[in-house]
């Protein structure tokens, strides 16, 4: 049903479902909770593809889908309980009003990480790197606490005031993000090789561009109310954060492993292993330089340091001293 712009809204999880709603509800959640948890496996036991400059796009990704798997699963449970059936019908109870808190709890984790993962791979270092990604964190952490403000905790998320007042103030922290971040990420495309670059524009280009799911998706109890709305909503929110979390996490993640690949081609780094992206060969592992026996620091009275080139004394194994005697034997 259509409804007027000023008049109070029905909060989604307030809404009696059908079987076929509840259904796709628990579908989705379930899903989305699956590729998350596959994505955190993937990022465990993939961490060393990447050189040590570049690991902490995949701790990122790695905390981001531990988080949304934990978010998820208590979501799960949410929904799971939170609805009685009753006549054919799933009926709300108390707990089904923290089915959307539990998304933002994660959003206020998990999208600031999203900032620090893309940042991770952009060619800004030192101070202008730490500035860039404190001012977007912070800002990305403003947004969902703002958003949370107006969808649930003033009114219920039942006033249209002040579902729009938070909403405007989220978004001047949504708008804060990418005056930031797009010049971030476009001075680093245009400074790395080309297909380096080129992963880097499309994986800022779908995290950039799924973040406007979340803000329509936000205004749609204020024009629209229904079992079919609330199942929007969650179906909608879950989509989005598997593009957000795992597709993008992908992309940073083939992006890390480029930069890998071309700082070793340059001799500007080491990689114990080859580096392969899509099954094409990028770069062979190549080991730390090792110094030679003869330059290793000896410390005085070590038990296994050698004589020098001047025929020196030096301990033996068994600590007593050996030195050089006229017909060149040993003499303790």
């Amino acid at each position: 049903m259509l409804l007027a712009a000023s008049a109070d809204v029905t909060a989604p999880e307030k809404v009696v479902l059908s079987s076929a709603q509840h259904d796709l509800i628990v579908f989705s959640i379930v899903v989305a909770g699956f590729a998350l948890f596959a994505h955190f496996l993937y990022n465990w036991n993939s961490m060393g593809e990447v050189s040590s400059r570049y690991r902490p796009a995949v701790l990122a990704s790695l905390c981001i889908a531990g988080v949304a798997t934990l978010s998820y699963l208590m979501l799960f449970l949410m929904v799971d309980s939170g609805y009685d059936y009753s006549a054919g019908s799933y009926v709300p109870n108390p707990e089904a009003l923290s089915s959307i808190t539990s998304r933002y709890m994660d959003w206020a984790v998990t999208v600031p990480l999203l900032m620090a993962e893309l940042l991770a791979v952009c060619t800004l270092v030192g101070r202008k790197l730490a500035g860039t990604r404190a001012v977007v964190m912070a800002a990305a952490f403003a947004m969902i606490v703002t958003g949370y403000l107006g969808d649930q905790v003033f009114k219920q998320g039942e006033s249209t005031f002040w579902l729009w007042l938070w909403w405007g103030i989220s978004m001047a922290c949504f708008v804060v993000i990418y005056v930031v971040l797009v010049p971030a990420v476009v001075t680093s495309v245009r400074s790395l090789p080309e297909d380096v670059g080129r992963g880097l524009s499309q994986a800022a280009t779908v995290l950039l561009s799924v973040f406007f799911v979340y803000p329509i998706v936000y205004l749609l109890p204020i024009f629209f109310d229904g079992g079919w709305w609330t199942t929007s909503i969650h179906v909608a929110f879950s989509a989005a954060d598997v593009i957000a979390k795992v597709g993008f996490g992908m992309l940073v993640h083939k992006v890390a492993k480029l930069r890998t690949a071309a700082d070793v081609a340059a001799g500007d780094e080491t990689h114990p292993e080859p580096v392969w992206v899509n099954s094409v060969h990028h770069s062979d592992g190549v080991q730390p330089a090792q110094r030679p026996f003869e330059e290793w620091p000896h410390r005085r009275g070590d038990a296994h340091s050698v004589a020098g080139a001047d025929g020196a004394t030096a301990p033996s194994s068994t600590g007593s001293r050996v030195e050089d005697t006229a017909d060149g034997g040993p003499r303790h």
